[in-house]
């Protein structure tokens, strides 16, 4: 006697792949370092753009910690890096080659770029010297901000995994206002009420810009949308969102009267930019593990072609 399980998920796994198993082989980075390189990343470049902001506003003492908050986040970012490659010595051999069309070269180069820049410009800063250099270093780093908080997403979306390469048109978006969240975040935390009024409005910004950009992001994937929403990922998603509308509406209503209240914003849009990089990793390895999200959108994308010849023939 046999009972029809064409309806169970296993039986839908094995009808997109040999036996059940992946299509594609999940990326064997480690959450805690990649992930954890993502949201340094991105803290580093938006910081830099901050800390210029507040540098040319007359905004001292936040500009100061944002330039030191982000070379400390680009100083952990690149250990974290080193540490999942395994040997320190991978790094500087990237360096041997200068290719545009990867974003892992162009990446590595950005890091040895940036890394000097922003480390001049919290050098100048905290010692009061050699102002017009520390000028001239605060400058760079902001020119390179921007790239180096969003190049993480086209490093993911440039891989095979498909929670990352079929939202690769959103990816840098989210991850820009992520980067964007964090650093208005840091600068909540570490600058003081009267300087903090560009963190507050950015907070608002990113937070409107974050949810956009993950919509956009879910409506593209379609289908594996669903890797966003449900197990670890659905949960660091949520939190995402939560801490960050909390910080937001902290931070516009409270942040300009209270230091304590602003450190609180700030500390809930971090976290909720973390919990975002975070998310984003974990979605991205549940799409891999299931074949169902590798072959499901490449049949939908030939039944698409399909329909279009169909309809240029009635024609």
């Amino acid at each position: 006697m046999t009972s029809d399980t064409s309806s169970t998920p296993a039986a839908v796994a094995r009808s997109d792949s040999y036996y059940g198993r992946p299509v594609i082989k999940a990326p064997s980075w480690s959450a805690r370092d990649i992930a954890g390189y993502f949201f340094l990343g991105g803290l580093a470049g938006a910081g830099s753009v901050l800390a210029a902001g507040a540098h040319l506003t007359g905004r001292p003492t936040t500009a100061t910690a944002l330039k030191v908050s982000s070379l400390t986040a680009v100083g952990l970012s690149a250990a974290a890096l080193v540490h999942d490659l395994g040997r320190p010595s991978r790094f500087p051999n990237m360096l041997r080659v200068f290719k545009p069309t990867s974003p892992m070269s162009m990446g590595s180069w950005l890091l040895s770029a940036y890394g000097p820049a922003a480390g001049a410009a919290a050098l100048t800063a905290v010692t009061g010297r050699l102002p017009k250099a520390g000028a001239a270093a605060t400058a760079a780093a902001a020119l390179l901000g921007p790239v180096l908080a969003t190049y993480t997403a086209v490093l993911a979306a440039d891989t095979a995994v498909p929670a990352w390469h079929g939202a690769h048109r959103e990816l840098p978006y989210l991850f820009g206002a992520s980067a964007t969240g964090a650093a208005a975040g840091m600068a909540l935390v570490a600058g003081p009420v009267h300087e903090n009024a560009p963190a507050r409005y950015a907070a608002a910004l990113a937070a409107v810009a974050d949810g956009a950009a993950l919509r956009a992001a879910e409506r593209r994937l379609g289908t594996v949308a669903v890797t966003y929403r449900e197990g670890r990922a659905g949960r660091l998603m949520r939190a995402a969102r939560a801490l960050t509308a909390a910080g937001t509406v902290g931070a516009l209503l409270l942040g300009h009267r209270s230091r304590v209240a602003a450190a609180g914003a700030g500390l809930a849009l971090l976290a909720g930019s973390a919990c975002t990089r975070f998310g984003v990793f974990a979605a991205g390895i549940a799409s891999a593990q299931d074949p169902a999200h590798t072959v499901g959108p490449q049949r939908e994308a030939v039944e698409r072609r399909t329909t279009r010849s169909q309809r240029k023939e009635a024609q």
